[in-house]
C-alpha cells in the first residue's frame, strides 16, 4: 500500500506520541538539563524520558553536551533540524484548541461505549463479613458447649 521510502516511515514525531512534542517545547526557549526537563514534564518517568531524548538525538533533533566540570551537567539542545519542527508543531497545536471540544466528546463517547461493552463481574462476599459469621458461630458453639466443625 505504501511506499517503501514512505516519508512517514521517517516522521520523527508520531502521531500521538505525546512527549516528543512536548520535549521540543521545553527546548524552545533554548539548551536544558535532564533535571530541567523533568519539572514540566512531571508526569514522564526518567526511563521514558531518556528513550525519548535518545531517540531524538538519534534523529538529529537534539544534541547532548556533557559537561567537564566537577557537576559535569549535561544539556540538551535543539538542532536547527529540531527548531524546524516547531511551526508544524504550532499548527498541529492550534488545530487541537479548535477542536477541543468535538475531541473530547469524542474520546467521552468512545469511554461510554467501552464501559457498557465490558460485562460486570460477579461480586463477591467481604472476606470480613464470612469471617467474622464464622468466628462468632464457633463462639457461639462454644459457649454453648458444642465441638467447633
Amino acid at each position: 500500500m505504501f511506499d517503501p521510502v514512505c516519508p512517514t516511515d521517517l516522521m520523527p514525531i508520531r502521531i500521538g506520541d505525546k512527549w516528543t512534542s512536548m520535549i521540543i517545547r521545553c527546548l524552545e526557549s533554548g539548551p536544558r538539563r535532564f533535571s530541567e526537563l523533568r519539572v514540566p514534564l512531571r508526569r514522564v518517568t526518567a526511563k521514558v524520558l531518556t528513550q525519548s531524548l535518545r531517540a531524538m538525538e538519534r534523529d538529529g533533533l537534539l544534541t547532548r553536551t556533557n559537561g567537564t566540570g566537577p557537576g559535569r551537567q549535561t544539556h540538551y539542545e535543539l538542532t536547527p533540524l529540531g527548531l524546524s519542527l516547531l511551526e508544524p508543531l504550532n499548527a498541529m497545536c492550534m488545530w487541537a484548541e479548535e477542536h477541543w471540544d468535538a475531541l473530547i466528546d469524542a474520546r467521552e463517547a468512545s469511554e461510554g461505549r467501552l464501559r457498557a461493552s465490558v460485562r460486570p463481574q460477579p461480586s463477591l462476599p467481604d472476606w470480613r463479613d464470612t469471617h467474622d459469621e464464622r468466628v462468632s458461630n464457633d463462639t457461639d458453639r462454644a459457649r454453648a458447649g458444642s465441638p467447633q466443625q
